[in-house]
């Protein structure tokens, strides 16, 4: 199954992610730059900033700042990650920033219920944004096998 993340609320979208990942499917998430998370623009960066400060630097914990990291992390939080299946699921969850070529073909689907149409406010921010505060280089990038790389 491959998702398009565009204009689709984060945490909605990770939990029904993660349910089907549980039961067994593949899926694969496109546009991960593109997801939003709502509320106020400085709550939202000041929560983020505080999560990626936490621990020191040498040892960790250690907070993603790229958009396709940082949508998986989000969703590993919504798996058992301490027992078997929960990591197994995880295995099948790969994030992707833009289109890969792999999928430029095939369907893609989307979340009706994690539309951020459905909000009765229009305060939110995409990931974009929140990776460029918290230190990422996102100008023009590609994604090979999952990961974030940065081409000039």
């Amino acid at each position: 199954m491959i998702i398009d993340a565009t204009d689709l609320i984060l945490g909605r979208m990770a939990t029904v992610v993660a349910k089907k990942a549980l039961i067994g499917e593949k899926i694969d998430i496109i546009n991960c730059e593109n997801a939003v998370v709502t509320g106020d623009k400085k709550n939202i960066l000041a929560n983020y900033k505080q999560k990626k400060d936490r621990g020191i630097p040498l040892h960790g914990p250690y907070f993603p700042r790229y958009p396709d990291r940082l949508v998986r992390r989000t969703i590993r939080g919504m798996l058992p990650w301490k027992r078997t299946r929960g990591r197994e699921a995880f295995k099948r969850v790969m994030c992707y920033i833009s289109v890969p070529e792999q999928f430029k073909d095939k369907k893609i689907e989307t979340i009706k219920e994690a539309n951020v149409e459905k909000l009765p406010n229009t305060k939110y921010l995409t990931i974009k944004d929140i990776c460029k505060y918290l230190g990422a280089k996102i100008t023009e990038t590609q994604s090979v096998s999952g990961m974030s790389k940065i081409t000039k």
